[in-house]
């Protein structure tokens, strides 16, 4: 099995538990749990900036400690039951930030991002469970390849700033090209929810361990997060 996510590797569910296993219906909750995490922080880091505190310090202490639970995550799948939580609370405090910088030039942006974010993935958990939406090899491959693409592409951008003060042409621009690059950017991290949604119910059928309803959890918010940074992009291009 391959996802795009890259927290989701191949060999995940690869060892049968002899315990107590994985279930869709405890994977469900403890996605739910991890999202009320997630945006109990970011209302918060929201709430701060509307009585006129500075949280750049939050929202970078957000990025940061998220990324490293986020690593740690991913090597120690064991370790999800407790450092999922925190990096979904830490992941909210950088959410937040960057949400109300949004907010504060282009009003109204971050409900517009949020309810699409979550109208896309619902409409993907309803086309992926009614199969009309089916996970192929090609389909698998076609995602990853371009998630992979993209990471390089951003890579190089973050090079290119911080050694050259320069930037990959159009990725940020907000003109046809941009805003095409940025439609496409989105769709992949959408159809990265659906590998997300076939890894899960692979790790169900193989019965995983019990913990893995964590991490499972963990990759699709990892995926949900994405998504919505990048439909913020995308909206903020149409915008200007």
């Amino acid at each position: 099995m391959r996802t795009g996510n890259p927290v989701l590797k191949n060999d995940t569910f690869q060892s049968r538990s002899q315990g107590e296993t994985m279930t869709l219906g405890g994977t469900v909750a403890k996605i739910a749990l991890l999202f009320i995490f997630l945006l109990g922080t970011s209302l918060y880091t929201w709430y701060q900036y509307s009585l006129g505190a500075d949280v750049t310090a939050m929202m970078l202490i957000g990025a940061i400690g998220g990324l490293i639970f986020a690593l740690i995550t991913a090597f120690i799948p064991k370790a999800a039951p407790i450092t999922a939580p925190i990096y979904a609370a830490l992941e909210g405090f950088f959410i937040g930030g960057i949400s109300a910088f949004f907010e504060s030039s282009y009003p109204g942006i971050v409900i517009q991002a949020a309810s699409l974010t979550l109208a896309v993935m619902g409409v993907l958990l309803f086309l992926y469970a009614s199969r009309v939406i089916k996970v192929t090899k090609n389909f698998r491959l076609m995602v990853v390849s371009a998630t992979l693409g993209i990471f390089v592409v951003y890579l190089i951008n973050f090079v290119m700033n911080i050694f050259f003060g320069m930037e990959v042409p159009y990725l940020h621009s907000s003109g046809p090209i941009g805003i095409g690059i940025s439609l496409f950017i989105v769709a992949i991290a959408a159809l990265n929810l659906v590998l997300d949604f076939d890894f899960i119910e692979e790790g169900v059928n193989r019965g995983a361990p019990k913990h893995m309803e964590w991490y499972g959890a963990f990759g699709l918010i990892v995926t949900l997060v994405w998504l919505y940074i990048e439909i913020l992009r995308l909206l903020q291009k149409l915008r200007r």
